[in-house]
Protein backbone atom coordinates (compact mmCIF):
# COMPACT_ATOMS: atom_id res chain seq x y z
CA UNK A 1 0.00 0.00 0.00
CA UNK A 2 1.19 3.64 -0.90
CA UNK A 3 1.75 6.05 2.15
CA UNK A 4 -0.81 8.23 0.77
CA UNK A 5 -2.90 5.28 0.92
CA UNK A 6 -2.21 4.37 4.22
CA UNK A 7 -2.23 7.94 5.56
CA UNK A 8 -6.30 7.68 4.16
CA UNK A 9 -7.11 4.75 5.46
CA UNK A 10 -5.81 5.64 9.31
CA UNK A 11 -8.24 8.87 9.10
CA UNK A 12 -10.76 6.28 7.66
CA UNK A 13 -9.96 4.62 11.05
CA UNK A 14 -10.15 7.60 13.14
CA UNK A 15 -13.40 8.77 11.66
CA UNK A 16 -15.33 5.70 13.21
CA UNK A 17 -13.64 7.03 17.10
CA UNK A 18 -16.28 8.66 18.65
CA UNK A 19 -13.49 10.91 21.15
CA UNK A 20 -12.14 12.47 17.60
CA UNK A 21 -13.97 15.15 16.34
CA UNK A 22 -12.81 16.90 13.23
CA UNK A 23 -9.65 17.37 10.72
CA UNK A 24 -7.70 19.15 13.61
CA UNK A 25 -8.09 16.59 15.77
CA UNK A 26 -7.41 13.94 13.31
CA UNK A 27 -4.39 15.46 12.42
CA UNK A 28 -3.06 16.36 15.75
CA UNK A 29 -3.96 12.23 17.11
CA UNK A 30 -1.96 11.16 13.62
CA UNK A 31 1.32 13.22 13.75
CA UNK A 32 1.83 12.42 17.61
CA UNK A 33 1.62 8.76 16.62
CA UNK A 34 4.03 9.42 13.47
CA UNK A 35 6.40 11.50 15.62
CA UNK A 36 7.08 8.57 18.08
CA UNK A 37 6.94 5.91 14.74
CA UNK A 38 9.33 8.31 12.69
CA UNK A 39 11.78 8.93 15.90
CA UNK A 40 12.09 5.28 16.53
CA UNK A 41 12.95 4.56 12.83
CA UNK A 42 15.66 7.54 13.19
CA UNK A 43 16.78 5.50 16.30
CA UNK A 44 17.75 2.80 14.59
CA UNK A 45 19.95 4.42 12.13
CA UNK A 46 21.81 6.11 15.19
CA UNK A 47 22.31 3.12 17.01
CA UNK A 48 23.52 1.64 13.54
CA UNK A 49 25.92 4.40 13.06
CA UNK A 50 26.95 4.79 17.15
CA UNK A 51 27.30 1.75 19.06
CA UNK A 52 27.05 4.09 22.73
CA UNK A 53 23.73 5.35 21.27
CA UNK A 54 21.45 5.28 24.11
CA UNK A 55 17.54 6.13 23.76
CA UNK A 56 16.23 9.41 25.62
CA UNK A 57 12.81 7.50 25.68
CA UNK A 58 12.68 4.42 28.32
CA UNK A 59 12.50 1.32 27.00
CA UNK A 60 8.76 0.22 27.51
CA UNK A 61 7.55 3.49 26.15
CA UNK A 62 9.74 3.23 22.99
CA UNK A 63 7.34 2.85 19.81
CA UNK A 64 9.12 -0.88 19.38
CA UNK A 65 8.66 -2.07 22.47
CA UNK A 66 4.49 -1.04 22.83
CA UNK A 67 3.63 -0.61 19.15
CA UNK A 68 5.55 -2.35 16.65
CA UNK A 69 4.23 -6.02 17.15
CA UNK A 70 0.73 -6.14 15.81
CA UNK A 71 -0.24 -8.78 17.96
CA UNK A 72 0.57 -7.24 20.75
CA UNK A 73 -1.41 -5.04 23.42
CA UNK A 74 -5.12 -3.91 22.31
CA UNK A 75 -8.34 -2.63 23.80
CA UNK A 76 -9.14 -1.25 27.38
CA UNK A 77 -5.21 -2.08 27.95
CA UNK A 78 -3.96 -0.58 25.32
CA UNK A 79 -5.36 2.88 25.97
CA UNK A 80 -4.95 2.67 29.42
CA UNK A 81 -1.20 2.61 28.62
CA UNK A 82 -1.44 5.31 26.48
CA UNK A 83 -3.34 7.64 28.94
CA UNK A 84 -1.83 6.48 32.01
CA UNK A 85 1.66 5.64 31.08
CA UNK A 86 3.11 6.75 27.74
CA UNK A 87 1.87 10.34 27.87
CA UNK A 88 2.40 11.17 31.66
CA UNK A 89 6.00 9.77 31.48
CA UNK A 90 6.81 11.16 28.00
CA UNK A 91 5.31 14.57 29.91
CA UNK A 92 7.42 14.32 32.82
CA UNK A 93 10.69 13.10 31.70
CA UNK A 94 13.79 14.53 33.50
CA UNK A 95 16.34 14.88 30.48
CA UNK A 96 20.09 15.12 31.92
CA UNK A 97 21.47 18.28 31.27
CA UNK A 98 23.16 17.45 27.97
CA UNK A 99 19.96 15.18 26.72
CA UNK A 100 18.58 18.14 24.24
CA UNK A 101 16.95 14.74 22.56
CA UNK A 102 15.13 14.26 25.94
CA UNK A 103 14.33 17.88 25.87
CA UNK A 104 12.91 17.98 22.50
CA UNK A 105 10.19 15.05 23.54
CA UNK A 106 8.96 16.28 26.25
CA UNK A 107 7.88 19.07 25.13
CA UNK A 108 6.19 17.76 22.24
CA UNK A 109 4.67 15.90 24.45
CA UNK A 110 3.87 18.90 26.79
CA UNK A 111 0.40 19.97 25.33
CA UNK A 112 -0.19 16.95 22.99
CA UNK A 113 -3.34 14.86 23.42
CA UNK A 114 -4.84 11.14 22.42
CA UNK A 115 -7.97 11.67 21.45
CA UNK A 116 -9.10 8.23 20.61
CA UNK A 117 -11.26 6.51 23.29
CA UNK A 118 -11.38 2.97 21.57
CA UNK A 119 -8.37 0.91 22.26
CA UNK A 120 -9.13 -1.53 19.32
CA UNK A 121 -9.20 1.65 16.25
CA UNK A 122 -6.17 2.74 18.40
CA UNK A 123 -4.30 -0.70 17.71
CA UNK A 124 -6.14 -0.68 13.90
CA UNK A 125 -3.88 2.86 13.66
CA UNK A 126 -0.65 1.34 15.24
CA UNK A 127 -0.94 -1.18 12.52
CA UNK A 128 -1.49 0.80 9.60
CA UNK A 129 1.69 3.28 10.79
CA UNK A 130 3.65 0.24 11.21
CA UNK A 131 3.13 -1.91 8.25
CA UNK A 132 2.53 1.51 5.97
CA UNK A 133 5.75 3.83 6.87
CA UNK A 134 9.42 3.00 7.45
CA UNK A 135 11.24 6.20 7.79
CA UNK A 136 14.95 4.06 6.41
CA UNK A 137 13.78 3.39 3.01
CA UNK A 138 15.02 6.11 0.61
CA UNK A 139 12.12 5.71 -1.48
CA UNK A 140 9.90 5.88 1.46
CA UNK A 141 11.02 8.68 3.45
CA UNK A 142 11.11 10.93 -0.34
CA UNK A 143 7.56 10.24 -0.91
CA UNK A 144 6.42 10.30 2.80
CA UNK A 145 7.70 14.54 2.76
CA UNK A 146 5.50 14.96 -0.08
CA UNK A 147 2.58 13.41 2.12
CA UNK A 148 3.24 15.06 5.26
CA UNK A 149 3.19 18.33 3.14
CA UNK A 150 -0.08 16.99 2.07
CA UNK A 151 -0.90 16.75 5.93
CA UNK A 152 -0.35 20.24 6.70
CA UNK A 153 -1.95 21.78 3.82
CA UNK A 154 -4.91 19.74 5.12
CA UNK A 155 -5.02 21.92 8.11
CA UNK A 156 -6.34 25.24 5.60
CA UNK A 157 -9.81 23.31 5.85
CA UNK A 158 -9.27 22.50 9.31
CA UNK A 159 -10.89 25.07 10.82
CA UNK A 160 -8.79 27.69 12.65
CA UNK A 161 -5.88 25.32 12.83
CA UNK A 162 -5.71 27.15 8.83
CA UNK A 163 -3.27 29.76 10.36
CA UNK A 164 -0.68 27.82 10.77
CA UNK A 165 -0.08 26.02 7.06
CA UNK A 166 1.32 28.89 4.34
CA UNK A 167 1.03 27.97 0.87
CA UNK A 168 4.68 26.32 -0.33
CA UNK A 169 4.48 28.17 -3.28
CA UNK A 170 4.96 31.30 -1.21
CA UNK A 171 7.49 30.06 1.60
CA UNK A 172 9.44 28.99 -1.44
CA UNK A 173 9.18 32.39 -3.22
CA UNK A 174 10.12 34.07 0.39
CA UNK A 175 13.06 32.01 0.83
CA UNK A 176 14.13 32.36 -2.58
CA UNK A 177 14.43 35.68 -2.82
CA UNK A 178 15.91 36.20 0.91
CA UNK A 179 18.50 33.82 -0.21
CA UNK A 180 19.54 32.78 3.46
CA UNK A 181 23.38 31.83 3.27
CA UNK A 182 24.68 29.06 4.91
CA UNK A 183 26.50 30.93 8.03
CA UNK A 184 23.07 33.13 8.35
CA UNK A 185 20.74 32.34 11.85
CA UNK A 186 17.51 32.08 10.45
CA UNK A 187 14.28 32.63 12.68
CA UNK A 188 10.85 32.23 12.46
CA UNK A 189 9.13 33.76 15.50
CA UNK A 190 5.74 32.45 14.76
CA UNK A 191 6.88 29.38 13.40
CA UNK A 192 3.13 27.19 12.35
CA UNK A 193 4.16 24.18 11.50
CA UNK A 194 7.77 25.00 10.21
CA UNK A 195 7.25 25.72 6.20
CA UNK A 196 9.35 28.69 6.03
CA UNK A 197 12.28 26.60 8.00
CA UNK A 198 11.97 24.27 6.22
CA UNK A 199 12.18 25.69 2.79
CA UNK A 200 15.45 27.55 4.05
CA UNK A 201 16.75 24.34 5.07
CA UNK A 202 16.52 22.89 1.50
CA UNK A 203 17.31 26.19 0.31
CA UNK A 204 20.78 26.20 2.60
CA UNK A 205 21.70 22.50 1.28
CA UNK A 206 21.08 23.20 -2.34
CA UNK A 207 22.96 26.41 -2.39
CA UNK A 208 25.77 26.08 0.55
CA UNK A 209 26.34 22.71 2.02
CA UNK A 210 29.10 20.64 0.81
CA UNK A 211 30.49 19.25 3.74
CA UNK A 212 29.50 17.47 7.41
CA UNK A 213 30.82 20.59 9.21
CA UNK A 214 28.46 22.98 6.24
CA UNK A 215 25.76 20.32 7.58
CA UNK A 216 26.09 21.12 11.02
CA UNK A 217 26.70 24.91 10.59
CA UNK A 218 22.77 24.55 8.99
CA UNK A 219 21.44 22.68 11.81
CA UNK A 220 22.65 24.84 14.57
CA UNK A 221 21.33 28.00 12.44
CA UNK A 222 17.43 27.00 12.52
CA UNK A 223 15.18 28.37 14.71
CA UNK A 224 11.67 28.94 15.22
CA UNK A 225 8.79 29.69 18.18
CA UNK A 226 5.17 28.31 17.83
CA UNK A 227 2.89 28.88 20.96
CA UNK A 228 0.19 26.22 20.27
CA UNK A 229 0.74 22.62 20.91
CA UNK A 230 -0.95 20.98 17.37
CA UNK A 231 1.39 23.15 15.22
CA UNK A 232 4.43 22.74 17.51
CA UNK A 233 4.14 19.14 17.14
CA UNK A 234 3.96 19.43 13.56
CA UNK A 235 7.01 22.07 12.84
CA UNK A 236 8.74 19.41 15.37
CA UNK A 237 7.99 16.44 13.32
CA UNK A 238 8.59 18.11 10.01
CA UNK A 239 12.30 19.24 10.96
CA UNK A 240 13.34 15.48 12.17
CA UNK A 241 11.83 14.59 8.51
CA UNK A 242 13.85 17.59 6.91
CA UNK A 243 17.30 15.62 8.65
CA UNK A 244 17.68 18.09 11.77
CA UNK A 245 18.36 15.20 14.40
CA UNK A 246 17.93 17.24 17.33
CA UNK A 247 15.22 20.21 16.82
CA UNK A 248 15.60 21.77 20.45
CA UNK A 249 15.66 25.43 18.55
CA UNK A 250 11.53 24.89 17.81
CA UNK A 251 10.83 26.21 21.12
CA UNK A 252 7.29 25.75 22.02
CA UNK A 253 6.87 29.30 23.76
CA UNK A 254 4.94 32.77 22.51
CA UNK A 255 7.65 35.43 21.51
CA UNK A 256 5.34 38.53 22.34
CA UNK A 257 5.15 37.24 25.87
CA UNK A 258 8.85 38.31 26.49
CA UNK A 259 9.16 42.05 27.59
CA UNK A 260 10.63 43.63 24.40
CA UNK A 261 13.63 45.01 26.62
CA UNK A 262 14.39 41.48 27.42
CA UNK A 263 15.39 40.12 23.74
CA UNK A 264 19.53 41.36 24.25
CA UNK A 265 21.69 41.95 21.13
CA UNK A 266 23.04 38.04 21.14
CA UNK A 267 19.15 37.28 20.53
CA UNK A 268 19.10 39.13 17.28
CA UNK A 269 19.40 37.65 13.94
CA UNK A 270 20.92 37.60 10.19
CA UNK A 271 17.11 36.42 8.76
CA UNK A 272 13.54 36.36 9.62
CA UNK A 273 10.91 34.96 7.43
CA UNK A 274 7.42 34.62 8.78
CA UNK A 275 3.76 34.70 8.59
CA UNK A 276 2.49 35.98 11.75
CA UNK A 277 -0.80 35.14 12.93
CA UNK A 278 -3.29 37.95 11.58
CA UNK A 279 -6.40 39.28 12.59
CA UNK A 280 -6.44 37.86 16.22
CA UNK A 281 -6.08 39.76 19.26
CA UNK A 282 -3.24 38.88 21.80
CA UNK A 283 -4.28 37.99 25.56
CA UNK A 284 -4.55 40.96 28.04
CA UNK A 285 -1.18 41.99 29.36
CA UNK A 286 0.92 40.93 26.43
CA UNK A 287 0.59 44.64 25.28
CA UNK A 288 2.58 45.79 27.88
CA UNK A 289 5.51 43.94 26.71
CA UNK A 290 6.03 46.79 24.17
CA UNK A 291 6.18 50.26 24.34
CA UNK A 292 3.62 52.78 24.94
CA UNK A 293 3.57 53.94 21.42
CA UNK A 294 3.44 50.26 19.41
CA UNK A 295 0.87 48.95 21.93
CA UNK A 296 -2.06 47.16 20.55
CA UNK A 297 -3.52 43.56 21.27
CA UNK A 298 -3.58 42.59 17.20
CA UNK A 299 -0.97 39.77 16.78
CA UNK A 300 0.64 41.05 13.45
CA UNK A 301 0.96 44.27 14.42
CA UNK A 302 3.81 43.29 17.32
CA UNK A 303 4.87 40.52 15.78
CA UNK A 304 6.24 43.52 13.16
CA UNK A 305 7.28 45.46 16.09
CA UNK A 306 9.72 42.14 17.55
CA UNK A 307 10.58 41.65 14.08
CA UNK A 308 12.23 45.36 13.55
CA UNK A 309 14.04 45.00 17.00
CA UNK A 310 15.64 41.49 16.73
CA UNK A 311 17.11 41.57 13.28
CA UNK A 312 20.66 43.01 13.19
CA UNK A 313 21.64 45.86 11.06
CA UNK A 314 22.17 44.31 7.84
CA UNK A 315 19.68 41.54 8.58
CA UNK A 316 17.15 40.96 5.81
CA UNK A 317 13.21 39.70 6.52
CA UNK A 318 10.19 38.78 4.64
CA UNK A 319 6.70 38.95 6.18
CA UNK A 320 2.97 38.58 5.10
CA UNK A 321 1.33 41.22 6.19
CA UNK A 322 -2.89 41.84 4.73
CA UNK A 323 -4.19 44.95 3.19
CA UNK A 324 -5.31 46.46 7.13
CA UNK A 325 -1.56 46.53 7.71
CA UNK A 326 -0.72 49.00 4.76
CA UNK A 327 -3.78 51.61 5.08
CA UNK A 328 -3.98 51.26 8.91
CA UNK A 329 -3.59 54.28 10.98
CA UNK A 330 -3.13 54.82 14.77
CA UNK A 331 -0.60 52.38 16.43
CA UNK A 332 -0.58 51.20 12.53
CA UNK A 333 0.97 54.74 10.98
CA UNK A 334 3.54 54.58 14.26
CA UNK A 335 4.48 51.45 13.13
CA UNK A 336 4.86 52.25 9.88
CA UNK A 337 7.04 55.21 10.23
CA UNK A 338 9.33 53.29 12.58
CA UNK A 339 10.14 50.56 10.25
CA UNK A 340 10.45 53.09 6.99
CA UNK A 341 13.16 54.63 9.43
CA UNK A 342 14.86 51.87 10.67
CA UNK A 343 14.74 49.60 7.89
CA UNK A 344 14.88 49.24 4.07
CA UNK A 345 11.17 48.31 3.12
CA UNK A 346 12.39 48.19 -0.53
CA UNK A 347 9.79 45.77 -1.97
CA UNK A 348 5.84 44.91 -1.68
CA UNK A 349 4.84 42.26 -3.57
CA UNK A 350 0.63 42.48 -3.50
CA UNK A 351 -0.77 39.12 -3.80
CA UNK A 352 -4.27 38.65 -5.29
CA UNK A 353 -7.72 37.16 -3.27
CA UNK A 354 -7.42 33.36 -2.66
CA UNK A 355 -4.12 32.68 -1.89
CA UNK A 356 -4.86 31.39 1.51
CA UNK A 357 -8.28 30.03 0.64
CA UNK A 358 -9.90 28.67 2.62
CA UNK A 359 -9.17 29.63 5.72
CA UNK A 360 -9.50 33.41 4.61
CA UNK A 361 -10.18 35.06 1.58
CA UNK A 362 -8.58 38.67 2.93
CA UNK A 363 -5.84 39.95 0.50
CA UNK A 364 -2.38 39.26 1.78
CA UNK A 365 1.36 40.98 0.83
CA UNK A 366 4.80 39.97 1.18
CA UNK A 367 7.10 42.97 2.64
CA UNK A 368 10.72 42.70 1.91
CA UNK A 369 13.14 45.05 3.68
CA UNK A 370 16.40 45.07 5.55
CA UNK A 371 17.48 46.48 8.97
CA UNK A 372 20.17 49.88 9.26
CA UNK A 373 19.22 51.63 6.39
CA UNK A 374 16.08 54.30 6.17
CA UNK A 375 13.56 53.52 3.33
CA UNK A 376 14.11 55.58 0.03
CA UNK A 377 11.59 53.78 -2.22
CA UNK A 378 9.30 51.37 -2.19
CA UNK A 379 8.68 49.26 -4.83
CA UNK A 380 5.62 47.56 -5.30
CA UNK A 381 4.93 44.47 -7.72
CA UNK A 382 1.22 43.57 -8.48
CA UNK A 383 0.86 39.67 -8.46
CA UNK A 384 -1.57 38.92 -10.93
CA UNK A 385 -3.51 35.66 -11.61
CA UNK A 386 -2.53 33.25 -14.23
CA UNK A 387 -3.97 33.23 -17.60
CA UNK A 388 -7.50 31.61 -17.23
CA UNK A 389 -7.47 31.87 -13.11
CA UNK A 390 -10.35 34.17 -11.70
CA UNK A 391 -9.54 32.40 -7.62
CA UNK A 392 -7.37 29.66 -5.88
CA UNK A 393 -8.57 26.67 -4.40
CA UNK A 394 -7.28 23.35 -2.88
CA UNK A 395 -7.39 21.95 -6.14
CA UNK A 396 -5.80 24.70 -8.13
CA UNK A 397 -3.61 26.16 -5.56
CA UNK A 398 -0.51 29.05 -6.60
CA UNK A 399 2.21 27.54 -7.63
CA UNK A 400 5.68 28.97 -7.46
CA UNK A 401 6.48 29.01 -11.47
CA UNK A 402 4.09 32.20 -11.10
CA UNK A 403 6.63 33.96 -9.35
CA UNK A 404 9.04 33.53 -12.39
CA UNK A 405 8.49 37.05 -13.78
CA UNK A 406 8.42 38.74 -9.78
CA UNK A 407 12.19 36.80 -10.00
CA UNK A 408 13.30 37.93 -12.93
CA UNK A 409 12.20 41.77 -12.39
CA UNK A 410 13.78 41.69 -9.09
CA UNK A 411 17.17 42.89 -9.07
CA UNK A 412 19.09 42.75 -5.93
CA UNK A 413 19.94 45.14 -3.40
CA UNK A 414 23.72 44.68 -3.93
CA UNK A 415 22.95 46.13 -7.37
CA UNK A 416 20.85 49.07 -6.57
CA UNK A 417 17.98 47.29 -7.50
CA UNK A 418 19.34 48.15 -11.11
CA UNK A 419 17.31 44.99 -12.92
CA UNK A 420 13.96 46.14 -11.84
CA UNK A 421 14.30 50.04 -12.76
CA UNK A 422 15.80 48.66 -16.52
CA UNK A 423 12.79 46.78 -16.82
CA UNK A 424 10.66 49.67 -15.80
CA UNK A 425 12.10 51.86 -18.55
CA UNK A 426 12.09 49.10 -20.74
CA UNK A 427 8.27 48.65 -20.14
CA UNK A 428 7.66 52.31 -20.55
CA UNK A 429 8.53 52.13 -23.97
CA UNK A 430 6.38 49.30 -25.01
CA UNK A 431 2.80 50.09 -24.67
CA UNK A 432 1.88 46.63 -24.97
CA UNK A 433 2.77 45.11 -22.37
CA UNK A 434 1.08 45.16 -18.10
CA UNK A 435 3.18 46.93 -16.09
CA UNK A 436 2.58 44.66 -12.88
CA UNK A 437 5.80 47.32 -10.96
CA UNK A 438 5.96 50.27 -9.63
CA UNK A 439 7.49 52.09 -7.10
CA UNK A 440 7.05 55.33 -5.04
CA UNK A 441 9.64 57.84 -3.00
CA UNK A 442 9.43 57.97 0.55
CA UNK A 443 8.50 61.88 0.26
CA UNK A 444 4.94 60.89 -1.03
CA UNK A 445 4.59 57.97 1.79
CA UNK A 446 5.27 61.14 4.70
CA UNK A 447 2.76 62.92 2.67
CA UNK A 448 -0.18 60.21 2.58
CA UNK A 449 0.76 60.05 6.40
CA UNK A 450 2.29 56.37 5.88
CA UNK A 451 -0.16 54.84 4.17
CA UNK A 452 0.82 52.28 1.73
CA UNK A 453 -1.97 50.69 0.19
CA UNK A 454 -0.95 51.92 -3.02
CA UNK A 455 -3.04 51.11 -6.22
CA UNK A 456 -1.54 49.93 -9.58
CA UNK A 457 -1.08 53.33 -11.74
CA UNK A 458 -0.60 51.32 -14.81
CA UNK A 459 -4.44 49.81 -14.30
CA UNK A 460 -7.53 51.49 -14.35
CA UNK A 461 -10.26 50.91 -12.12
CA UNK A 462 -12.40 47.80 -12.44
CA UNK A 463 -15.44 47.13 -10.84
CA UNK A 464 -16.21 43.39 -9.45
CA UNK A 465 -18.67 41.35 -8.67
CA UNK A 466 -17.17 38.21 -7.21
CA UNK A 467 -18.20 37.98 -3.75
CA UNK A 468 -15.03 37.28 -1.76
CA UNK A 469 -13.32 40.76 -3.39
CA UNK A 470 -16.96 42.04 -2.37
CA UNK A 471 -16.58 40.85 0.82
CA UNK A 472 -12.70 41.16 1.60
CA UNK A 473 -13.39 45.07 0.56
CA UNK A 474 -16.30 45.29 2.74
CA UNK A 475 -13.86 44.03 5.49
CA UNK A 476 -11.63 46.71 4.48
CA UNK A 477 -13.70 49.38 5.15
CA UNK A 478 -14.79 48.14 7.91
CA UNK A 479 -11.29 47.89 9.24
CA UNK A 480 -10.81 51.55 8.07
CA UNK A 481 -13.86 53.08 10.00
CA UNK A 482 -12.50 51.43 13.24
CA UNK A 483 -9.24 52.61 12.52
CA UNK A 484 -10.76 55.85 12.98
CA UNK A 485 -12.97 55.35 15.45
CA UNK A 486 -10.18 54.45 17.52
CA UNK A 487 -8.23 57.27 16.33
CA UNK A 488 -11.36 59.58 17.53
CA UNK A 489 -11.49 57.81 20.75
CA UNK A 490 -7.48 59.17 21.60
CA UNK A 491 -8.14 62.08 20.72
CA UNK A 492 -11.20 62.49 22.61
CA UNK A 493 -9.47 60.94 26.02
CA UNK A 494 -6.22 62.95 25.61
CA UNK A 495 -8.92 66.10 25.40
CA UNK A 496 -10.35 65.21 28.64
CA UNK A 497 -7.63 64.47 30.60
CA UNK A 498 -6.16 67.69 29.13
CA UNK A 499 -9.37 69.14 30.59
CA UNK A 500 -9.36 67.68 33.84
CA UNK A 501 -5.61 68.28 34.60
Amino acid sequence: MSISNTIKSIQDIMRKDVGVDGDAQRIGQLVWMLFLKIYDDKETEWETFNDSYASSIPEHLRWRTWAANAEGITGEELKNFIDNTLFPELQNLAPQIDDLRAYVIKNVFADAYNYMKSGQLIRQVVNKIQEGIDYNKAQQRHLFGDMYEQILKDLQSAGNAGEFYTPRAVTEFMVNRIDPKLNETVLDPACGTGGFLTCTIEHKRKHTVKTAADEQILQASINGFEKKPLPHLLATTNMILHGIEVPNQIRHDNTLAKPLISWSPKDRVDVIITNPPFGGQEEDGIESNFPQALRTRETADLFMALIIHLLKDGGRAAVVLPDGFLFGEGMKTRLKEKLLEECNLHTIVRLPNGVFNPYTGIKTNLLFFTKGKATETVWFYEHPYPEGVKSYNKTKPMRFAEFEPEIAWWGTESDGFATRAANEAKQADDDTKDNQAWKISIDEIKARNYNLDIKNPYVGETISHNPDELLSQYAKEIAEITALRHQLRELLNAAISKANA
